[in-house]
């Protein structure tokens, strides 16, 4: 499985999303993930839409296998009930 994180600096769920995947890259032989910061890679709110497919508001956006899965809490919810994470 491959996650990939569109987040920004300064964003509190995206600091969170990217500990959740390095949490589940360690516990897992399967999983990796790729972390792009949009401010730095220069992509616009716009730029996010058109790769999410519908308007988004906030960060982190984040996709499992190029599926879109939404923001950090349905993350760390897919990964507690699919991917046996465990506070």
């Amino acid at each position: 499985m491959f996650a990939v994180i569109f987040g920004r600096p300064g964003c509190p769920f995206c600091v969170r999303a990217k500990e959740l995947a390095e949490k589940l890259t360690e516990q897992r032989d399967d999983f990796n993930f790729r972390y792009i910061d949009i401010h730095a890679e220069g992509i616009s709110q716009a730029d996010l839409e058109k790769t999410v497919g519908k308007p988004v508001e906030t960060v982190p956006q984040i996709f499992l296998d190029q599926a879109h899965i939404g923001g950090y809490t349905e993350f760390e919810a897919h990964a507690k009930a699919n991917l046996g994470l465990f506070d």
